[in-house]
């Protein structure tokens, strides 16, 4: 049998700590993916789940977006994978009887992960004006009252429609055809806190805004380099990937202000080496970065390598590049040492051997996540990393190029699908010519600007397929005030959030199918259809998705038929897009995906294909760069790197080992020895010393911003740990808390949670 739910909140805030790990993965972590799979699966489900994630004949894991190898293992999951499936094909329910017992207000006081572990949702739940209890709805009636409230609207652009990036491409393409038809191009999405940084700089400089490498060339790549990234929490399937190309005599270099266990020494629990042995030593050389310094890191390096004699592809830069002249200009002239290891906190013998690795390595790819994104100066740091990779001609060669490592299962997809606040004019063009309705052309909104809509009144339905919106924005306070003026929120999901709780005038919860369930329509016939789903994973492979276990509950709906139904509902007879045809039949969604986006023609044959197929990318396929200017763009930004007065740090968020995105699984850090707590502040013993901080003490974080104004965290424990000087790091979302609205990255709008000025306070007595 599962286990059952907490009936209470657990204590949070008493954090035992010990030593920080220096190897990931191996037996405790099999120990601790089969322990929690059977809490919420029991023992025999668990076996049968397990074993068809991420196969061909199975379901994509609902956690990150890590490629499938072309022979996947018996096993090809990872623990933090376990953890994400086990969560959705839990025994436990969230019924009726679960809020008629809890109010709302009741639920608020609740952590995220008391909510989370309650269960799988039921029953479409519905939230009167005024009301303080959720109540049981009918699907008609859910519908109805999301149509009366869109269409009093005074104009479209007053809805926005947030995606997360578990939504399969189906869904997504549905949902954005809905979006635009209704009117608008509100249509947010977790990119935009995430890798929105990489698709700005890459669109820029190599015209499109995807990596450029397929999984095989990470085992031809002579020197991978990983920056900002923890794969051994976030990732983990990605350290098989990294071993395989240690084996083959590739070099990796981490970048980092954090060490993490997974990129030390990786234990593969797939092998006896692993399992019994002392596993793999990945990282050749770690590079303890200053939080931010990335981009003055290799502008080092690019500056080195233009000074050494032979070191330049020159026939690559001058067939398929532009703008070189000056971007040499502007590196060669940055050539104050002190301030370039000011900004890094590195040696300058530390840039010198890497310098050494960089220059033997004729085929180099270069990997980074939110530790690139998240920065003011996000941007113009990965385009310096494209500039690094032009140099030598790393990008069009097979085991070379950039590689932006995507979190959730298919937040690629939905980009793909026409998720995206600024489309393109051609597929808007794709779009009124296959649909035969104008598609609105102004921008919509992205997350920032949508909650900054909803604060000021001028958004007043916020619609979101998937995701935990309240807890992964920034600026908690301002975020949750500005849901709570919406007329309307709705929320598809599988589980309770903290989102169903921070509700507008009225609220809707819709439950919908996971990935791992049967997904059955009444087809065309009217006989039962299994149907499956479609997802692109972080390299631009797209592949099927079945769901093999019975629905949680007889009334849940999937994605797909929700948006339909709706679509149906608000655009009424009016509309000539066949919905009814596309909830019976995914694969009428399918050729119209075909005739709309480059790159899926044929898309149902190809898809049935073992392993799927992989979408086209011009600069890797044949060196093309579809950019204003035809070519590869250098830039020459100037290089910036975020300061901290005289006794302040500076902050990164980051996730705990037993957390995926906002979804808490557990209260524990395992590599970072933290057990049984979240709020903790990871300091340098050095810095924490110079506060007269001991390990244990207990302080407030109090964010500071250059408007003069304050904000407050508080009752963190000091963790002592080997941070780069200057930084610390806390988990979010306890430090949303912490970051204003505005503070952003420049071009792409991102939350810039990775460089937070900070100070350390005594905790107030309240």
């Amino acid at each position: 049998m599962a286990g059952k739910p907490p009936a209470s909140d657990p204590v949070q805030d008493a954090p035992q700590v010990s030593a920080p790990q220096h190897a990931a993965v191996g037996l405790p972590a099999i120990a601790h993916a089969l322990r929690i799979s059977q809490q919420q699966m029991g023992v025999r489900r668990t076996a049968l789940t397990l074993l068809r994630v991420n196969q061909p004949d199975g379901f994509d894991c609902p956690g990150c977006a890590w490629p499938e190898p072309d022979k996947p293992h018996t096993a090809e999951f990872c623990e933090n994978g376990a953890k994400a499936v086990a969560e959705e094909a839990t025994l436990r329910r969230v019924t009726p009887d679960f809020f008629a017992a809890h109010s709302v207000a009741d639920l608020a006081d609740r952590s995220g992960y008391w909510l989370g572990q309650q269960g799988r949702l039921t029953h479409p739940m519905y939230l009167a004006e005024g009301a303080d209890h959720y109540e049981p709805v009918s699907w008609e009636r859910a519908f109805d009252i999301v149509g009366e409230e869109l269409t009093a609207l005074d104009s479209p652009d007053e809805a926005v429609f947030y995606t997360s990036g578990r939504t399969s491409n189906e869904a997504a393409f549905l949902y954005q055809l809905f979006a635009r038809e209704f009117g608008t191009n509100n249509l947010p999405d977790c990119s935009n806190m995430c890798h929105e940084s990489s698709g700005s700089a890459l669109t820029e400089t190599i015209g499109i805004g995807k990596g450029s490498v397929l999984l095989e060339d990470l085992y031809k790549a002579d020197l991978i380099i990983v920056a900002g990234q923890n794969p051994g929490t976030n990732h983990p399937r990605m350290l098989t990937a990294l071993e395989q190309a240690k084996a083959g005599g590739t070099k990796i270099i981490s970048i980092n202000p954090l060490p993490e266990a997974g990129l030390e020494r990786f234990k593969n629990p797939q092998t006896p080496r692993g399992l019994a042995g002392g596993g793999t030593a990945l990282t050749d050389l770690f590079l303890q970065v200053r939080l931010g310094g990335d981009q003055a890191l290799f502008r080092a390096l690019n500056r080195l390598v233009l000074d050494t004699e032979g070191a330049l592809d020159e026939d690559f830069i001058r067939e398929h590049t532009h703008g070189f002249e000056e971007f040499a200009r502007t590196a060669r002239a940055d050539d104050d040492w002190d301030e370039t290891l000011r900004a890094t906190g590195l040696t300058r013998a530390e840039i010198d051997r890497t310098l050494a690795m960089v220059l033997a390595s004729k085929r180099t790819i270069v990997c980074w996540a939110m530790g690139l994104t998240q920065h003011k100066h996000s941007v113009p740091t990965i385009q310096e990393v494209v500039n690094f990779l032009l140099l030598r001609g790393n990008i069009g060669r097979p085991g070379a190029g950039v590689c932006p490592v995507r979190g959730h299962s298919n937040v690629q997809g939905d980009r793909t699908m026409g998720i995206f606040e600024r489309p393109a004019p051609a597929f808007l063009d794709a779009l009124e010519k296959e649909f035969g309705f104008a598609p609105p052309r102004e921008h919509g909104l992205d997350v920032v600007r949508a909650i900054r809509a909803l604060r000021d009144g001028q958004a007043k339905v916020f619609f979101a397929m998937g995701g935990n919106f309240v807890s992964a924005t920034p600026d908690t306070d301002v975020t949750e005030a500005a849901m709570r003026r919406a007329r309307l929120t709705v929320h598809v999901s599988t589980k309770l959030n903290r989102s169903h709780v921070i509700t507008g005038a009225r609220a809707l919860i819709l439950p919908t199918l996971g990935r791992t369930e049967r997904d059955v329509q009444t087809g065309p016939d009217g006989a039962p259809a299994e149907q499956f789903v479609t997802v692109e994973d972080s390299m631009g492979m797209v592949h099927a998705s079945r769901g093999r276990l019975a629905p949680a509950g007889p009334q849940l709906l999937s994605e797909t038929a929700i948006v339909a139904r709706l679509a149906r509902r608000v655009l009424g007879a009016g509309s000539r897009t066949p919905w009814e045809e596309f909830a019976r039949d995914y694969a009428t969604i399918r050729d119209r995906i075909a005739h709309v986006i480059p790159g899926f023609e044929d898309f149902n044959t190809r898809v049935a294909r073992p392993g799927g197929f992989a979408l086209p990318h011009a600069p890797r396929d044949k060196r093309s760069f579809p950019t204003a200017t035809g070519k590869a763009n250098f830039t020459a930004a100037p290089v910036e790197y975020p300061t901290a007065p005289e006794g302040r740090l500076l902050l990164q968020t980051l996730r705990s080992h037993d957390q995926y995105n906002t979804t808490v699984y557990g209260l524990d850090d395992r590599y970072r020895g933290i057990k049984n707590g979240r709020r903790v502040v990871l300091v340098h013993p050095d810095d924490a010393r110079e506060r007269g901080l001991a390990d244990g003490a207990y302080t407030d974080l109090v964010s500071e911003w250059t408007d003069g104004s304050e904000r407050r965290a508080p009752g963190f424990r000091v963790v002592h740990y080997p941070t780069a000087r200057g930084c610390a790091a806390a988990y979010y979302p306890e430090t949303n808390v912490l970051i204003p609205l505005d503070h952003t990255a420049d071009t792409s709008n991102t939350p810039a949670a990775k460089s937070i000025v900070i100070r350390l306070e005594s905790p107030r007595e309240d």
